[in-house]
């Protein structure tokens, strides 16, 4: 079986996961097999019908995956890589992927459950995510694609504590504003143009902001990541967490 973990990779995640609750970690070859299996549907893109034997039965490899994310397991994994992150400023954004037809109907009347919606770009789901100042993740969010940006700033920058937030015009309002300078942080958010009163910013930290671009470049060539396949929120974002884990270890 070819391994795609590199294995000072693979010999963090082991331990990390040794520390959740409710994950049997005893047979170490058993579980790397699995998350061998995980990973290699989430790069390529591929249906689980479509993995490899050597990776287990599909249906078993699904079925685990989707306790897990169900459980919370992989965000827990995510958060426990989370090692000494730079918190002199954080920024926020959000990125829109399309959603495959087979990704609706898992229950009547559930789009806004499993962040389902329509925007300009069709049927799709939006990502929202908070970095830290060399552009590791800290935070992911899911909305129905058509949700503004705004809606979700609060909730990224919640129980963060950074000396500088940033993020694009999109996350311009007062309340946010507010909030921001509350957490002892300084906003760094260009003003809307239809600003009445337009105010001050720091031209120069803002340029910054590029890397929490480039964290998004970086997960959506995770082809699980780049369109959503998956009908329960909780699969996607188990995805979302295991490609920020990955990125955490690099």
């Amino acid at each position: 079986m070819k391994y795609y973990i590199k294995e000072e990779e693979w010999q963090i995640i082991f331990v990390k996961l040794q520390k959740i609750k409710g994950v049997h970690s005893k047979n170490e070859s058993s579980l790397r097999r699995f998350m061998e299996g995980v990973y290699y549907v989430m790069r390529t893109g591929c249906q689980w019908r479509m993995l490899p034997s050597e990776y287990g039965h599909f249906r078993s490899v699904h079925a685990r995956f989707t306790r897990w994310s169900k459980a919370g397991t992989l965000n827990e994994l995510f958060q426990h890589t989370i090692n000494e992150p730079d918190m002199e400023s954080v920024m926020i954004d959000s990125t829109i992927v399309r959603a495959h037809a087979c990704s609706s109907g898992y229950k009547k009347d559930s789009a806004d459950e499993e962040c389902l919606g329509r925007s300009k770009g069709g049927f799709s789901t939006k990502i929202h995510v908070a970095v830290d100042a060399l552009g590791n993740p800290l935070k992911f969010i899911l909305t129905a694609g058509q949700r503004n940006d705004i809606t979700q700033g609060e909730n990224l920058i919640k129980n963060i504590e950074a000396q500088t937030i940033i993020a694009d015009k999109g996350y311009d309002s007062n309340a946010l504003i507010n909030e921001i300078k509350k957490q002892g942080a300084t906003p760094v958010i260009p003003p809307r143009r239809n600003r009445k009163v337009q105010r001050e910013y720091d031209a120069h930290t803002y340029k910054e902001r590029h890397l929490v671009e480039c964290f998004i470049g970086k997960i959506k060539h995770f082809r699980r990541v780049f369109s959503r396949f998956d009908k329960m929120a909780d699969t996607f974002l188990g995805f979302l967490n295991f490609a920020g884990t990955l990125i955490w270890l690099r």
